[in-house]
């Protein structure tokens, strides 16, 4: 048996440690006894990036922001959709850690080493202020995402859905995935002034027996609508 291996630990601001980790070359965080970001979501991250992002490959300049760096899988699948030269990837992601083990653990993540990616300290209400009708899309994994100061995903705050619809071009998207349910999150996302769409994700695409994650593309409609 392979040992798993301990990268770097990272005391969190509630007393709950959060880790790098390896184990037969794949690596993983972990929080306390939680798998975020890793092999079990990988998959659902990278079609989050994928579907999302498809309605904008004719922009010229898209702006994208991920809220979250987890391992680098919702940008790597954003920028598999939207190469252009001129996109503006950017990453909310309080975990200050986080960018650092990128850096040594992860040299080639493009989320260090691409230009076209900023990443900024604030992933709540507050962050996206300075983005009012301009992004084209903002994504959000529940499993690998930060969560808010009472420890809910972020999109259960009427306050950020607010703030990412104001931030949001008309036709914009939110893209939210999860690996269970979301008790309520239509009916949340219809009254923050979203049409949205439910999709199902293959999490585990190599898998005798399938395990299945949840998506939903939250559409600003355009003026007019």
């Amino acid at each position: 048996m392979k040992p798993r291996l301990t990268l770097a630990e990272a005391t969190l601001p509630d007393g709950t440690v959060i880790g790098l980790h390896e184990h037969d070359g794949r690596k993983y965080l972990q929080q306390g006894s939680v798998q975020l970001a890793g092999p079990v979501t990988r998959a659902s991250e990278r079609e989050l990036g994928r579907i999302a992002c498809q309605p904008f490959r004719p922009a010229r300049q898209p702006m994208i922001w991920i809220t979250g760096m987890g391992l680098g899988e919702i940008l790597a699948g954003v920028m598999e959709t939207l190469p252009q030269k001129k996109a503006t990837y950017l990453i909310g992601e309080p975990w200050t850690m986080l960018p650092e083990w990128h850096r040594q653990f992860l040299p080639e993540s493009p989320a260090i080493t691409d230009p076209r990616v900023q990443i900024g300290p604030r992933a709540d209400a507050t962050a996206f202020h300075e983005y009012q009708e301009v992004l084209h899309a903002v994504l959000i994994h529940a499993d690998t995402s930060p969560l808010d100061s009472n420890g809910r995903s972020l999109f259960e705050d009427r306050r950020w859905l607010a703030a990412v619809h104001g931030a949001l071009q008309p036709g914009g998207l939110l893209g939210i995935a999860s690996s269970r349910p979301v008790p309520q999150i239509e009916r949340n996302l219809a009254r923050a002034g979203f049409e949205v769409v439910r999709h199902e994700i293959d999490a585990s695409p190599n898998a005798r027996r399938p395990r299945r994650h949840f998506l939903w593309l939250a559409r600003k409609g355009k003026s007019g609508e």
